[in-house]
């Protein structure tokens, strides 16, 4: 019987990727009508780059990703306060990647079609609720086809929320789950069309006061940027606070309008954005347990964290290994979820923390900034020589 995944985002289609290579049927299904290439940048850190290749799929993501070479830090004058290496040039055995979010999305989504099947992955569809109590050794799933409107009965071995921030899985799971927690930041973000920058492989962090912005290329031509602006103290999401709109160059620029690096025109990338993206940096606190018997959550839907270490999108890729390996390990399913469960939760729920601490450091002189970023590397499990010497999490 089918492991069924909610949800068709990178933590889903790489759990069906994962599952599939480990000798376990999966299908997915997603909510949306259509899967679009849409969004804007994003980083995979090595440690979900060594998963990525080890399904597979090692050509498609270089040529798709920009592998980052250093993260650079500088005030709005453009002065250089710290350079980090990054990836293989840092001594990882696999890159950093910076990549378009629609397009590493695409890229797994073509591997799930190409490998399990082309109806494995049903969109339109929604996960309405579950039962699993009536069968020992299945769950029921109730499924809304959003075309028609009709809501049908799915069964399968296993359900794995991996729906998103606002995850109806884990809503059924979690009831009285509180709200998400707005750390008081608003975000822009876009992607510019625009010469590359230092060595062309380049992230550039600056913080000034309450704004920050990050950027760097991720390939055609493009510099991904997210502009962030303190505005008020962290507290639940409420009211306008919680919007996620189309953003307007208006409302950001004048926080930006006067930097000036030198080596990148901070004004001319904002301006140049063909989309702006606004949103409230947001978490929530770490559960308790993520699931129950043969239901349970990955990605966003389990551990949602700020996107300050640029470990969201890595996260959900090792959350898809470990479950992969443990339901094709373990002589029954809520066995193998309890595993996986047992060694992902804690250690995302670190990262939410480490995301938190990382947002609130004032950091500024290179020793603050080594330790800082030291620090980070370590609690969220990505240290050098650690990872490098790890065995693989392939069941195989």
């Amino acid at each position: 019987m089918t492991v069924l995944i909610a949800g068709a985002g990178i933590g889903g289609l790489t759990a069906a990727l994962s599952l599939h290579a480990a000798g376990v049927e999966a299908a997915v299904v997603e909510s949306a009508r259509e899967i679009r290439p849409l969004g804007v940048g994003i980083n995979l850190l090595p440690h979900a780059v060594r998963e990525l290749i080890e399904l597979g799929l090692g050509d498609e993501l270089a040529a798709i990703g920009v592998a980052t070479a250093e993260n650079v830090y500088c005030d709005r004058s453009g002065r250089r306060i710290f350079t980090e290496p990054r990836g293989v040039a840092q001594g990882y055995r696999w890159p950093q990647y910076s990549v378009h979010r629609g397009e590493l999305q695409r890229l797994l989504l073509a591997a799930v079609r190409e490998r399990i099947g082309a109806d494995a992955v049903r969109t339109g569809a929604r996960v309405v609720g579950f039962d699993g109590s009536g069968a020992r050794d299945r769950v029921r799933v109730r499924v809304l086809d959003r075309a028609t409107g009709a809501v049908e009965d799915m069964y399968a071995r296993a359900l794995i929320g991996a729906d998103g921030l606002h995850s109806a899985v884990r809503a059924a799971l979690h009831p009285r789950g509180g709200p998400l927690l707005w750390s008081g930041i608003r975000m822009w973000r876009g992607a510019t069309r625009a010469e590359p920058f230092l060595t062309g492989r380049s992230m550039v962090i600056v913080r000034d006061g309450d704004a920050e912005l990050v950027a760097y290329p991720i390939g055609g031509g493009r510099i991904n940027w997210v502009c962030q602006v303190r505005m008020s103290e962290p507290g639940p999401l409420t009211g306008e606070a919680a919007w996620n709109r189309a953003g307007r160059l208006a409302d950001v620029l004048p926080y930006f309008a006067d930097w000036r690096l030198g080596w990148l025109d901070v004004p001319g990338l904002l301006t140049g954005s063909g989309e702006i993206l606004e949103y409230p940096m947001v978490d929530r606190e770490p559960l308790p347990r993520w699931g129950s018997g043969r239901v349970t959550l990955l990605g966003d839907a389990a551990h949602p964290m700020y996107p300050v270490g640029a470990n969201g999108a890595s996260q959900a890729v090792v959350d898809a290994r470990v479950l992969a390996r443990e339901l094709a390990r373990a002589e029954g399913v809520p066995t193998a979820l309890a595993r996986y469960e047992t060694e992902r939760r804690e250690a995302t729920a670190a990262v939410v923390r480490a995301n938190r601490a990382m947002n609130r450091a004032g950091a500024r002189t290179p020793e603050e900034l080594a330790r800082l970023t030291d620090t980070y590397r370590d609690t969220t499990g990505g240290d050098v020589r650690t990872l490098n010497a790890r065995a693989s999490l392939s069941c195989r």
